[in-house]
């Protein structure tokens, strides 16, 4: 697609290079883009500006090989959005791909509810842009990380008719109540909602929709399981009920603890964060890979050092 001045999509939007010979990132930009500050670099890697082979980079010294394809945004994506519920991770002219803040609805249960969709739909309205965001998957109001949203109906269809297809990775992490032993494994059951909303977990059919979960442990301390979770399939809450089943629950999950008694909150939220969604392009058909670090809150809540700063306050 060319704009009205003859320019492709892409060239409006990138400055694309070709690699001729292996090096780092920082070493290629710098070349490429000569003059450009370190710092202004460090902005555009920190502001997810540059993807390479159409994958998102940012470490500085992320090794290139000859061949790669480079793009530099033309705009610094850290600042197209300034909202503390989203932060643009990817764009194009079909899919936007965002990190969501925990405590938010992904889409809206009721009527003009404020939601993830809000907030994309207010930030198209004043670029200009002809679309509406159209929600192909959901995360829980309090849980955060990776999210696609489709930017035509088009898009939004072929994501949601083949959705096990398109996605090829989507893993979580979590951090869990209690020091868990072993070192990973499966948990597989059948879910179904009660009248109250609450999602019962089965190991024998019960009418629900069948859900698997693969997880491991990634560190212990401190009475606490830093684990990564890999879905088969994308039922409500399944990892919270999952681990509920084996007997570590989320840190933070009110609704699905060990049989209802006090869990300890060190952070004030659930501790889950979708960190990586892999998935086939909608329309270009091209892979599109996207992770975000470990909350660092996660990572302390093993140290101690978030139990530490509660008890100073």
């Amino acid at each position: 697609m060319r704009n009205q001045s003859g320019e492709s999509y892409a060239a409006t939007k990138y400055h694309e290079f070709k690699v001729k010979e292996p090096c780092t990132l920082t070493e290629f930009i710098s070349k490429q883009m000569s003059g450009i500050s370190r710092n202004k670099l460090k902005d555009i890697l920190k502001g997810h500006g540059v993807t390479v082979d159409y994958k998102l980079v940012t470490k500085y010294d992320f090794p290139l090989q000859s061949g790669m394809l480079v793009r530099i945004s033309k705009h610094r994506r850290s600042t197209e959005l300034v909202n503390k519920w989203v932060k643009i991770v990817y764009e194009d002219k079909d899919i936007i791909v965002i990190e969501k803040a925990a405590g938010i609805l992904s889409m809206a249960a009721t009527a003009k509810q404020f939601c993830i969709k809000t907030v994309l739909d207010e930030y198209f309205q004043r670029r200009h842009f002809k679309c509406h965001a159209h929600c192909v998957h959901r995360l829980d109001r309090d849980t955060s990380g990776l999210m696609m949203y489709a930017k035509s109906i088009e898009a939004a269809k072929i994501m949601q008719d083949d959705w096990k297809g398109r996605v090829f990775d989507r893993r979580y992490c979590a951090v869990l109540q209690g020091e868990m032993e072993q070192e990973g494994g499966t948990v597989k059951s059948y879910l179904t909602d009660n009248k109250a909303y609450v999602t019962f977990s089965s190991p024998t059919d019960n009418g629900g929709k069948l859900a698997i979960t693969h997880f491991h442990r990634l560190e212990t301390a401190n009475g606490y399981t830093l684990a990564e979770m890999r879905l088969e399939t994308g039922r409500k809450n399944q990892i919270r009920v999952h681990m509920q089943d084996i007997g570590y629950p989320v840190v933070g999950d009110p609704k699905y603890g060990l049989e209802n008694t006090y869990m300890p909150n060190p952070i004030g939220r659930l501790c889950l964060h979708a960190f990586r969604l892999f998935f086939y392009h909608p329309i270009t058909g091209q892979k599109m890979e996207f992770e975000t670090p470990i909350p660092t809150a996660f990572r302390n809540i093993l140290t101690g050092k978030e139990k530490k700063e509660d008890l100073s306050e």
